[in-house]
């Protein structure tokens, strides 16, 4: 029997469509901890009758811009999610989208009971990670070895279900597609963001333009990220 169709990890090109097949959202108030540019937030509030969506952000610059570019029932504070600045069972979910790894390791602990603080009893966290594999993963770990920090992510999580703070509600892994028109936009969104300075000289800028431009087609280059999400549920 053929079983490699059945065993095909599923491409999702937009995460909200997975996300709405787990939590109800219409009217549903949530949290984003290090929501970034808030895509998705974007996106749900405008899918979602009477959704609304705070947004927590530590990058100064991408706080200006997102509160630059405002949308109904969607705002924006500076906080970190170790230190959420929010009273008890204020919300019904929250969302963390590739941002529980950038978490000082020694505050993700925190960082959970913090979220499941300011969520009701039963609230629910969705909680999405890139996985540490793929050839955009190799690429991107030339300048920015994410291998530790990704692995404490998930540690993390295991030890908030095994607290009993947190139940383990649902699982999913899923392939994204990446793009980029250039190495000029690979460089400028993955190798200088606002939020990190990896340090990049000349001589490492070249090392990983030699690995990207092999990539490199009539329309670009094309990449596939693996992805793991949890859902937990908060208990107490």
């Amino acid at each position: 029997m053929n079983t490699t169709h059945a065993m095909t990890t599923p491409v999702i090109t937009n995460e909200l469509a997975l996300l709405e097949t787990l939590v109800p959202l219409a009217g549903a108030r949530l949290i984003e901890a290090g929501c970034g540019a808030a895509h998705l937030a974007r996106e749900l509030v405008g899918r979602h009758e009477g959704a609304e969506v705070v947004g927590i952000e530590v990058d100064d610059r991408q706080l200006a811009k997102n509160r630059a570019n405002p949308v109904d029932r969607l705002r924006f504070e500076r906080a970190g999610a170790e230190s959420i600045p929010f009273a008890d069972a204020s919300f019904d979910g929250a969302l963390m989208l590739k941002s529980l790894h950038h978490v000082p390791m020694p505050l993700m602990d925190q960082a959970l009971s913090e979220l499941a603080r300011v969520l009701r009893p039963g609230g629910w966290l969705y909680v999405s990670e890139p996985v540490y594999a793929g050839e955009l993963n190799e690429l991107i770990r030339l300048f920015n070895d994410e291998g530790v920090v990704r692995a404490a992510a998930q540690a993390a999580l295991d030890r908030a279900i095994a607290s009993g703070l947190w139940a383990a509600a649902a699982e999913h892994r899923f392939e994204t597609p990446v793009g980029f028109a250039s190495f000029e936009e690979f460089e400028q969104r993955m190798m200088r963001p606002t939020f990190a300075d990896h340090g990049i000289d000349a001589a490492m800028l070249e090392r990983v333009r030699a690995r990207y431009l092999p990539h490199q087609g009539p329309d670009g280059a094309r990449f596939s990220r693996p992805m793991h999400v949890r859902l937990l549920r908060r208990t107490r």
